[in-house]
């Protein structure tokens, strides 16, 4: 092949790779499988190695990295990459004050018409200058101070999503800035693999505090090769130096157009990016991304609004190197730093210690946080946290509080590490880590108080025997008053001694009473649950009633016959079968007994036909004589799962009247929708 036909065949290779990786990277939307762009990858790696003077800095070869660096040469921003204002009032107002400084600096009346501005995702991730020469990546930069930065050129290649070649019509000098960032998927991802690392006995690896930490540690990697394994992404949002109109560059008259001509040319533009008119859409925009925040699939920590035309950015102009015309518009910080005062152990329901951080009130997330959990004796060493260190805390949404990381330059160099108590901190009675769990359990049962609290208010709730009244602040005075020991100790009450209580009223005491009362006459499932016995949800409470049919069969079964109940394995049958092996339990549920509480018990229904058995249901609008409880027994009783929404793995949605947008839904999945007879039709093993 002569060097015409060769140099035609590596470019249409190098413009198939860049077209497919386009595809891939940033629209998302692939057109051929990952073996097949390896195939043409290979194939043009292979035409290089054999023609090396056919190499350039564009192709799809190059974004492997090249030898590790040195250091980073520094880059002087031909356009300086200055800061944005940030509005610190994180309401409504904020969008307020900036559009009303805009219109008061060009010295708008209020009777004219309202400013268009582009709101865009303030992105927590690190600032990047792309600098483009005649279509071709020749240089990536860092923000640095804003005048100088450092060139990363070479780990900036390794991203997938910045196109080392641009379309059609770039202009001959195009510097194009973004943010490079860390998915939140992609961030648990490569913590993951850390752990394994270090777990493996690695030296010299860590997990990261957050995505934005691990983006910047993987731009500043002096290895290419390695800043290639951290997954990052990358936005385009704004430009430096641009060729002017005259000289055959843009002619953009707003921020939006130039925006949309960044995608056209290869560059990932953020989908959340709107065009809004005066205040009021700028408040409604900042209020929609505040509610999705947690949901989306990177961290940002606000949004930015700015003037869309052009002309009025330039009126506008900076002051005091900050941009008239754009503003940070920020959401409450999700991380903030603290002070640990203390660790402390709590003791759950079923007996579970978790060490407890607690905290120098700090605010972050919108609330002030006092405490923090660490999960687990594993999650506690892991982070070695101690009391008196200086904590990264983070909160998102209604995520519990967790400590993310120490900052050891500010640990005591006395500071003892914490271990985990292997007595129960509550009632003293031993407490053990069965092989295979991470969480320690105390042995104490219904002897200890914190549990005993707890397996009060689980006995109580409505979901088990439904004893109206009956809360925590209640449930505390009867504890603490050693007024109730164990669960019979309800029943035995009476009114003077509720009416001993702190501020416990005659009309209040008889209502509890007759609550009480009233919860006596339950189901065999709701007594079950209400035991509180580990891993003993309400499903499985259901299946094992429906299987044995009296209380008694469960209580003396052993394991291998509780294995013959629908869903319940090993891990089930082996809890359930210590539960009732235990004599104080097998006595409190006696005194249960003795004290009134009953149930309609039957014939084992071991051989009962289950058509629905794997199946995934979903109720939804009014049936015409069933009751929606009614009919979410017959189904789970035909070995149906009745679940709350529908999804691609729904298998029937059973439609009354006035079915909303779970009919709709299912109806766009294609689920089959059956009403009440079609429905009775599948329970008598119809299709």
């Amino acid at each position: 092949m002569d060097a015409p036909d060769l140099r035609e065949q590596v470019d249409a290779l190098r413009a198939l790779l860049h077209h497919h990786a386009h595809r891939y990277y940033v629209l998302d939307a692939p057109e051929i499988p990952d073996a097949e762009y390896d195939r043409l990858f290979r194939e043009l790696q292979a035409l290089e190695a054999a023609h090396p003077a056919l190499v350039t800095a564009d192709s799809p070869t190059q974004r492997v990295g090249g030898a590790v660096l040195d250091g980073f040469a520094k880059v002087r921003h031909r356009v300086p990459m200055l800061s944005i204002r940030t509005e610190t009032d994180i309401e409504a107002s904020g969008a307020r004050n900036f559009d009303a400084r805009v219109r008061r600096e060009l010295g708008l009346a209020e009777a004219e018409p309202p400013l268009a501005y582009v709101a865009e995702l303030k992105f927590d991730g690190l600032a990047i200058n792309l600098r483009y020469e005649n279509g071709v990546l020749v240089q990536a930069a860092t923000r640095g101070d804003g005048e100088i930065g450092e060139d990363v050129t070479q780990n900036m290649r390794t991203i997938g999503q910045i196109p080392l070649r641009l379309g059609a019509g770039a202009p001959p000098v195009l510097e194009v800035r973004g943010e490079v960032y860390m998915r939140r998927d992609d961030f648990e991802r490569l913590n993951e693999q850390q752990r394994e690392k270090i777990a493996r006995g690695a030296k010299n690896e860590k997990t990261f505090v957050n995505p934005r930490n691990a983006a910047a540690g993987a731009v500043r990697q002096l290895d290419p090769a390695i800043a290639r394994q951290r997954p990052l992404s990358f936005f385009a949002y704004g430009w430096g130096e641009v060729t002017p109109a005259a000289e055959g560059g843009p002619d953009w008259a707003s921020h939006h157009d130039a925006l949309r001509q960044l995608g056209d040319w290869g560059f990932p533009v953020s989908a959340r990016t709107r065009v809004c008119h005066g205040p009021q859409d700028l408040v409604a925009f900042h209020q929609a991304v505040g509610a999705e925040r947690d949901a989306l699939p990177f961290d940002i920590d606000g949004v930015v609004y700015k003037v869309d035309s052009l002309a009025l950015q330039r009126r506008l102009g900076f002051v005091s190197r900050e941009p008239r015309w754009a503003v940070a518009h920020k959401f409450p910080a999700q991380e903030q730093m603290t002070t640990v005062q203390a660790i402390e152990v709590q003791v759950g329901r079923t007996g579970k210690l978790t060490p407890v951080v607690k905290l120098a009130p700090v605010f972050v997330g919108g609330v002030t946080v006092t405490n923090a959990t660490l999960h687990n004796e594993d999650e506690a060493r892991r982070k070695d946290v101690r009391v008196g260190d200086t904590v990264i805390v983070r909160r998102a949404g209604d995520v519990i509080p967790e400590v993310v990381a120490v900052v050891p330059d500010r640990r005591s160099h006395d500071a003892p590490p914490f271990t985990m108590p292997h007595r129960c901190p509550v009632c003293g009675s031993e407490a053990v880590r069965e092989e295979g769990e991470a969480d320690y359990r105390c042995t104490g049962g219904l002897f200890c108080g914190a549990q005993r609290k707890q397996a009060l208010l689980h006995f109580a709730q409505r979901r088990a025997l439904d004893i109206e009244g009956l809360g925590e602040k209640l449930v505390d005075q009867l504890v603490d008053g050693q007024v109730v020991r164990t669960l019979p100790d309800l029943y035995r009450i009476g009114l003077n001694g509720l009416l001993a209580l702190d501020r416990m009223a005659d009309k209040s005491a008889q209502n509890v009473l007759a609550a009480l009362e009233h919860s006596k006459a339950t189901t065999l499932p709701r007594f079950l649950f209400g035991l509180g016995i580990r891993h003993v949800g309400e499903a499985t409470a259901k299946d094992l009633a429906r299987h044995f049919g009296r209380l008694d069969g469960i209580m003396d079964a052993s394991v291998e016959q509780l294995l013959e109940v629908p869903d319940v394995g090993p891990v089930v049958a082996e809890s359930i079968h210590t539960f009732f092996q235990q004599a104080h339990n097998r006595e409190v549920v006696e005194q249960l007994r003795a004290c009134g509480i009953h149930w309609p018990e039957g014939e084992p229904a071991q051989q009962a036909p289950r058509p629905l058995a794997g199946k995934t249901v979903v109720l939804t609008g009014t049936l015409p004589t069933l009751s929606r409880e009614a009919a979410k027994e017959m189904l789970e009783a035909a070995g149906a799962k009745v679940a709350g929404s529908v999804s691609k793995k729904t298998d029937y949605v059973i439609a009354g009247e006035e079915a909303g947008s779970k009919l709709e839904k299912a109806q766009a999945l294609g689920v089959t929708v059956l009403d009440e007879a079609g429905m009775k039709e599948l329970l008598d093993g119809g299709a």
